[in-house]
């Protein structure tokens, strides 16, 4: 795949013959039978500008504490009220109401349970939550409806292996100091594909779309789906695009027709040698499937441990939807009082044509 700009210039006016032989050929086209590559077609095309995963990413946030010492696992943006919702794995030690006895970190682990945290947008703790039993957090979404953040994360969770993982989608309000479990009556759930795992979401606030990945017979994969459609449990994706083949899965996030996946690892682990790292972001075509870009991120190359972890789409004025930034997070510190950290790439390359 070349990617070229798109050349300006003045187009003549198609009339009489011509706009005839054009309206024909489009007719044509109608007709052919779609070739099965694996990627389902979408309704409509989505478009967008690329974010230019080559530029120097800003710090928004950094080194600061969660409601749990542990590792932050993913974070969205209230853009509307100006908030960041961070979750995590629950501490172990900590004995909530109705539990017998204090549960250890792998417990916690393995049940699937989360501290949810929210922070206003220099990075101070205003709340949190905690989720029983709702998965791993490698990400969550957020939809606002007036001045109430709904959380879409995974629910259900199912151990495997030494931690628990989501099995379906799950939107409720945030309630500070509120204790939810997979019975709560708050929680409305979204089976969205039968016979899929491991899911997980996020939400693009620019153009109304949620995105799951989610793991069926073996292959995870990508769901793009109109947000509000789902709200009306109407599951009909308008993309559906495979996993490109990357490292240590961190994160996801989508913005118009692209995917941005987030991988690595902690300083000192194999592959990742400090001030580099091995931390990259990789934008997805989320029209063809394909991998339109993959860049190394160098942003906090001095913070202690440094694990990426987490993506989101933050709008600095919800009124300027086109003005979008890309974030993403890292881990720092060291147990038992890991710190969060949030970076921005905001430049968006001009729109370009594909050239088979």
């Amino acid at each position: 795949m070349i990617l070229n700009k798109l050349k300006s210039g003045v187009r003549p006016m198609l009339t009489g013959k011509r706009l005839f032989m054009v309206v024909a050929g489009i007719a044509v086209l109608c007709l052919l039978p779609l070739v099965s590559t694996g990627i389902s077609a979408a309704k409509s095309p989505l478009k967008s500008k690329m974010f230019d995963l080559s530029e120097p990413a800003a710090e928004l946030i950094r080194d600061k504490a969660l409601h749990n010492g542990t590792v932050l696992q993913s974070f969205a943006f209230d853009n509307v009220n100006q908030h960041i919702y961070v979750v995590q794995l629950m501490a172990g030690g900590q004995q909530l109401p109705g539990e017998s006895a204090p549960v250890s970190g792998a417990n916690r682990d393995k049940n699937g349970d989360l501290t949810l945290t929210q922070l206003d947008l220099t990075g101070n703790e205003l709340g949190y939550m905690f989720l029983k039993g709702f998965g791993h957090g490698v990400q969550i979404g957020v939809e606002t409806v007036g001045e109430t953040a709904y959380l879409w994360t995974e629910t259900d969770s199912v151990t495997e292996g030494s931690s628990g993982w989501g099995t379906q989608l799950a939107r409720f309000p945030f309630e500070n100091g509120k204790i939810m479990t997979p019975s709560s009556p708050e929680l409305e759930k979204h089976r969205l594909i039968e016979g899929a795992d491991r899911t997980t979401v996020n939400i693009d606030p620019a153009n109304g779309l949620l995105t799951m990945r989610y793991r069926k017979d073996g292959a995870f994969r990508f769901g793009v789906y109109a947000l509000e459609q789902v709200n009306r449990r109407e599951y009909v994706p308008v993309a559906d695009v495979p996993q490109p083949a990357v490292g240590t899965f961190q994160g996801f996030a989508s913005y118009g027709g692209y995917l941005y996946l987030l991988e690595g690892n902690s300083y000192g682990s194999t592959g990742s040698v400090p001030p580099t790292g091995n931390t990259y972001i990789t934008a997805v075509d989320l029209n063809t499937g394909e991998v339109a870009d993959k860049q190394l991120m160098s942003a906090g190359d001095t913070l202690s441990f440094r694990e990426p972890e987490g993506m989101a789409v933050r709008l600095p004025d919800v009124k300027h939807p086109q003005k979008a930034e890309l974030s993403f997070g890292f881990a720092s510190d060291f147990t038992p009082k890991r710190l969060a950290n949030i970076y921005s790439l905001d430049r968006l390359l001009p729109e370009q044509a594909i050239e088979e």
